[in-house]
């Protein structure tokens, strides 16, 4: 065997022991929209060691790449990303790492990228080199009117509920990074390609739109959000307001009783003052007026039928001697009882 030949040979073998080792799991077909970003998720299992003159030599990887439209996608192809290439398309952004991630996200995506693209790993040694062969096949479509679809019924939307918006093509699904949203023709903060919402308000009913982000012309038909609410939380609503109608028709009430009964006990405390005013008073003069000519002639017909009782009322000041004249002054008061 030639020296060529044992090389090719030794290629092979090494690409076997590769094969039975090492492994890469790529995403479906993906479909994207020119203009969009679009990420390929992918894994990968590298080989950690192989066996050399009966001994085990660990593995590592140091070189990661993508490619497009080759088989093996080593030596001198062209990359799109290669990771010991400091000059690589900004288009094409490397997410993964040297462990296990090989995810690749592409930017602004364009017609050229409607290609096959493949993940390759290479390791300090060459019995960690591998290349999966199956890569991922991308369709760029142009721009069409971009679609909204719901996780739920927009009938079944009720309080605390959550929802998610997708926003997506009818021609194909993507993962699209750069995606608008509205909401009533105003933005909103989000970016992604579901809009998450929840837990439901009545403040998140309205019309909600979606488009690619660099071209507004993809703008979505409206979608209906409408929460409905739930009827024990519009009670609830008014309770403050039913709780301070009661409460002010409380205090309306003990007040006017308080004053009721403010206002009695007033009553009975002049009327228990005036009593006690009565018994105190001192002894009262009565005044007797003489009858006139007129009124003793009325009455002296009747002189046989009525008997007269005469009271006298003491001075209040019985210690003084009157004078004959003012006894002669004083003046009875008859009472007379008609028989």
């Amino acid at each position: 065997m030639s020296g060529c030949d044992r090389q090719i040979f030794y290629s092979f073998m090494l690409l076997l022991t590769g094969v039975a080792g090492a492994a890469v799991k790529y995403p479906g077909s993906v479909c994207a929209v020119r203009g969009s970003t679009v990420i390929l998720p992918c894994t990968f299992t590298p080989v950690k060691s192989f066996t050399q003159d009966g001994r085990e030599v660990p593995l590592k990887i140091i070189r990661v790449r993508w490619c497009v439209n080759h088989l093996i996608c080593h030596d001198t192809t062209p990359s799109v990303y290669d990771s010991s290439s400091p000059t690589a398309n900004p288009r094409y952004k490397y997410l993964g790492d040297m462990t296990g991630n090989c995810t690749l996200q592409i930017s602004d995506i364009q017609m050229i990228d409607s290609k096959t693209f493949r993940f390759r790993m290479e390791a300090d040694d060459r019995a960690g080199h591998y290349t999966e062969q199956s890569g991922v096949n991308i369709t760029v479509t142009e721009p069409v009117q971009m679609r909204i679809q719901s996780s739920r019924a927009a009938g079944e939307l009720s309080q605390n509920q959550h929802v998610t918006l997708s926003c997506s093509t009818s021609v194909c699904s993507f993962h699209q990074l750069e995606v608008s949203w509205f909401k009533d023709g105003n933005a909103l903060p989000q970016s992604g390609p579901a809009l998450q919402l929840g837990p439901l308000t009545a403040k998140d009913s309205g019309n909600y739109t979606c488009a690619l982000k660099a071209n507004q012309r993809t703008t979505s038909l409206p979608f209906t959000v409408h929460v409905e609410e739930e009827e024990e939380e519009e009670e609830g609503s008014n309770m403050p307001l039913i709780v301070g109608v009661v409460f002010g028709f409380l205090l309306l009430l003990f007040t006017l009783i308080l004053f009721l009964i403010r206002r009695s006990a007033a009553g009975k405390q002049q009327t228990a003052v005036g009593g006690e005013t009565g018994l105190k008073q001192p002894d009262v003069i009565y005044s007797s007026t003489r009858p006139s000519a007129e009124q003793q002639q009325e009455v002296e017909p009747e002189a046989e039928e009525v008997s007269y009782a005469s009271v006298q009322f003491r001075h209040p000041n019985p210690a003084r001697a009157l004078p004959e004249q003012e006894v002669d002054d004083i003046i009875y008061s008859s009472l007379a009882s008609r028989r």
